[in-house]
């Protein structure tokens, strides 16, 4: 048995025989825990055991549709991150694309809500009311509009995934299945979304700088917001059938449902924000 001379806790200042304090378990300091390679050594250690769990639960996020929530209703839970911290990390990571990008989704410019969306008439008349009423120019109202407009949109993200929990509750409230399902499908699924879209905004910068439309256009905001419908339809296909047990022309049925609710969701969170972001700013 090798022995251990004795050494003062940093952390207590009692005086130990042991490699570690009895007190309050403070490892002793050797020599070798001050080398370069210790600390390279603790950098990768704590990376890679985050990293391990983070990589396994994207992989399962992206490839296996539906498996994250099986893994959370009937184990094992350990190897993967909570639904509502994988949303949370999904979240920030979309933001920090869109704000890399350059690029509005979800807190949409000013400048398109006026001339772009399906409201843009009513926009106008809305807008052009709240300039005369506090006596400010276009370009002035824009550059604050369009800053709140940006932090209302991290901030209510996740409200999108009340109405889609709701609704599978409506077409699966009679299953087996204990009603959290539906919020942690929700959970996933617009954790899924959302990196789908952070895919997307990275095409559409590599796309730009090759010689194609701008990422701001209308044409791209179009082909983005079908693709997303597309990658949306793929998922629940694959997933209703893991999570739910939905098969044939039910499956076909509830995914339609679905789908045309992500997109009807995406417009209405757009207006949403418009409506918020007008009347707080």
């Amino acid at each position: 048995m090798n022995s251990v001379g004795r050494w003062k806790c940093g952390k207590c200042a009692s005086v130990v025989a042991s490699e570690y304090c009895p007190d309050c378990g403070e490892a002793r300091i050797n020599p070798v825990d001050l080398s370069l390679r210790h600390l390279m050594g603790e950098v990768y250690r704590s990376f890679s055991s985050v990293d391990s769990k983070l990589l396994r639960t994207f992989r399962s996020l992206m490839f296996s549709p539906g498996a994250l929530a099986n893994a959370y209703l009937q184990g094992p839970r350990k190897p993967f991150i909570a639904p509502f911290q994988l949303f949370l990390i999904c979240n920030v990571a979309f933001f920090a694309v869109q704000s890399w990008a350059s690029i509005k989704i979800f807190s949409t410019p000013l400048g398109s809500h006026l001339r772009h969306q399906d409201w843009r008439e009513l926009a106008q008349r809305l807008v052009n009311g709240k300039l005369m009423a506090q006596h400010l120019s276009m370009a002035e109202y824009a550059v604050q509009f369009d800053r709140a407009a940006a932090l209302n949109a991290k901030s209510m993200v996740i409200v999108m995934t009340l109405p889609f929990a709701l609704v599978l509750l409506v077409l699966f409230g009679r299953s087996d299945r204990p009603p959290v399902t539906h919020l942690v499908f929700a959970l996933h699924f617009y954790a899924f979304e959302l990196i789908v879209l952070s895919i997307l905004l990275l095409f559409s910068l590599l796309d730009t700088w090759l010689g194609g439309p701008s990422p701001t256009s209308a044409m791209m905001d179009v082909g983005m917001f079908a693709t997303l419908l597309l990658a949306a339809a793929i998922y629940l296909a694959v997933a209703m059938e893991r999570v739910y047990g939905n098969l044939g022309l039910a499956r076909v049925a509830s995914v339609a449902i679905l789908t045309a609710m992500v997109g009807v969701g995406v417009l209405f969170y757009r207006f949403t924000v418009f409506v918020i972001t007008l009347y707080t700013t």
